[in-house]
């Protein structure tokens, strides 16, 4: 067992370790109150990477009961949080237990990897056949449809992403990619038209003329803007960033953690933790590339994308490129939801790869 811990990715776990770090330092800067409830979900979710990795998760992962367990699990979950969850920021999203508070689409989205993983590795040849891309993307809808309700777009556009990598793997024609496409646009279109919110239209539309309600809808983009656009090169210091210890910068744990940690540690602190998370994103494909079967590059494909969204959509969101959608930066932002199921995922990538270096 001392030999199987030597050969983890103790690269990937250290860099991490340093965006956690990074995290619990902005924390405690402006909200010294969730920076230690931080670095419990921290030691939590490092434990069970290394813990876990001891498991055998290929064997696991490709029996059906577990896949499809864990798939009807979360999507269980998400009705429940649909019936009886609990409204935070705007949105119907979190199961609140006690003073724990879960987000059942982080679950869901582990589970959508795992299960495309186990379909796409059995019918890796055959994947461009029609029958099978509808089926994969029944898996998809179910969860996506749920997500949409409470509403949470960010979190249904993530699991689109994750099944958009499967197919286009397992290489699907340009017809297909075509009608694809198509299906996409109706799709958009009758989610503005019957299901989208007026906040959500109204945050679209901002994005669109970013000079448009500034003390509104493109509030929260603005300040972000401002707190990075004035940090400099080496940032304003520790507790001395203005529009985060003066509250002007709103969800700043959450949604603009990495506007807060550039504020104060500057541009350079801001393109360490960048350079951090591409390392990360770096190690997971350098372990996908070495797997010994499908079923394990599935999986580190499906992980590799979820974090590069979460990281695109977070950051994106932080300078004005996408609309602001409420996502985390995986090991950065605060919340144990996010924590937990990419440790969870993690675990699984950390098993191939010690499958991977025997």
């Amino acid at each position: 067992m001392i030999t199987s811990f030597r050969r983890l990715d103790w690269v990937l776990i250290g860099m991490l370790a340093l965006l956690a770090a990074a995290s619990t330092v902005s924390l405690s800067s402006f909200a010294p109150e969730l920076a230690v409830p931080q670095v419990v979900w921290f030691v939590i979710g490092f434990a069970l990477i290394v813990a876990g990795s001891q498991l055998n998760w290929r064997w696991i992962g490709t029996q059906p009961w577990f896949r499809y367990g864990l798939y009807w699990f979360s999507v269980a979950l998400l009705i429940a949080t649909h019936l009886q969850g609990t409204v935070i920021r705007g949105t119907k999203s979190w199961l609140v237990l006690g003073p724990l508070q879960f987000q059942p689409a982080e679950l869901a989205k582990l589970a959508l990897i795992i299960v495309l993983a186990g379909f796409f590795s059995k019918r890796h040849i055959e994947a461009s056949r029609g029958k099978n891309i509808v089926t994969s993307f029944a898996y998809l809808a179910i969860p996506f449809a749920l997500t949409v309700a409470h509403p949470d777009l960010g979190s249904a556009a993530i699991m689109v992403v994750i099944w958009c990598g499967f197919i286009l793997m397992s290489g699907v024609d340009k017809k297909r990619l075509l009608i694809g496409a198509v299906c996409a646009i109706a799709i958009a279109v009758v989610l503005w038209v019957s299901v989208l919110e007026g906040y959500q239209k109204n945050r679209i539309i901002g994005f669109i003329f970013s000079e448009r309600d500034p003390l509104g809808v493109n509030y929260n983009v603005l300040q972000s803007k401002i707190a990075i656009g004035s940090a400099g090169l080496f940032g304003k210091g520790f507790r001395a960033g203005t529009q985060t210890q003066l509250h002007f910068l709103p969800e700043a744990q959450s949604d603009f953690l990495f506007a807060a940690f550039v504020e104060e540690w500057g541009l350079v602190g801001g393109f360490v933790v960048l350079l951090t998370f591409l390392v990360v994103v770096y190690r997971l494909m350098r372990i996908g590339l070495r797997a010994r079967d499908n079923y394990s590059r599935f999986v580190v494909l499906g992980g590799g994308l979820f974090f590069l969204i979460h990281f695109f959509i977070n950051t994106g969101s932080a300078v004005g490129l996408i609309p602001v959608a409420g996502i985390t930066f995986p090991f950065f932002s605060y919340g144990g939801s996010n924590v937990l199921t990419s440790s969870a995922l993690l675990s699984i990538i950390q098993h191939i790869q010690l499958e991977s270096s025997t």
